[in-house]
């Protein structure tokens, strides 16, 4: 198994990297440590209210196989926050897995992990004029980028985000990644049974609730 965090900031956005927690939790049973520059609640661009499980004084970026970015619709907050640079920039030289997806390649760049590397982001060609540390010249224009131990993706390709990931690290999850088509699928092949012992461990599950 490998060791997976995720940095949370104000205004991250959930659905950009929850195709790749998901299955790297529900699949996978992987433990993911959510760590913030701070223990306290951070607001998703949903709307949706998070805790940390870590802070970054309790986690390092080298003690992980891979670190997840989020993109969000504001990096600012994230991208002056030096409690999180240094969290990135700490790890460097680590061999972790940096996977940033949408505007987060921004806080890479800062942190000096996208030095000399090929990368792809989501946010705005300006910000390439305004800060300097980002080196505009290895901006590559597609959906998803790999080059060494950085993993970078475009918003909109948050499934083909996290299929590099979990490629990355030999997940079996088959030659279609999430691409179904329903309408392909027979009325058996959309019906669901538990195995006996699974429904046995349902049916014991169930008495907690003095159902029946």
């Amino acid at each position: 198994m490998s060791k997976f965090g995720v940095l949370i900031y104000p205004n991250f956005s959930l659905q950009e990297i929850t195709c790749l927690t998901s299955v790297l939790a529900v699949w996978f049973g992987e433990k993911i440590d959510y760590i913030a520059a701070e223990n306290r609640e951070y607001l998703s661009e949903e709307g949706l209210r998070i805790l940390p499980t870590k802070t970054v004084a309790e986690a390092s970026a080298a003690d992980y196989d891979c670190v997840i970015l989020p993109g969000t619709v504001d990096p600012l907050p994230a991208l002056f926050d030096g409690k999180l640079i240094d969290f990135l920039r700490e790890g460097k030289d680590s061999g972790t897995v940096f996977a940033a997806i949408s505007s987060a390649p921004l806080l890479l760049s800062k942190a000096g992990i996208l030095d000399g590397k090929k990368f792809t982001a989501g946010y705005f060609m300006q910000m390439t004029d305004v800060f300097p540390f980002i080196e505009k010249q290895n901006f590559v224009h597609r959906g998803i980028v790999e080059d060494g131990n950085v993993i970078t993706g475009i918003g909109l390709f948050f499934r083909e985000f996290a299929e590099a990931v979990l490629r990355r690290f030999d997940y079996d999850i088959g030659g279609g990644f999430m691409r179904d088509r329903p309408e392909e699928y027979s009325e058996d092949e959309l019906t669901f049974y538990w195995s006996d012992a699974e429904y046995e461990e349902f049916l014991e599950e169930l008495k907690e609730y003095n159902y029946r």
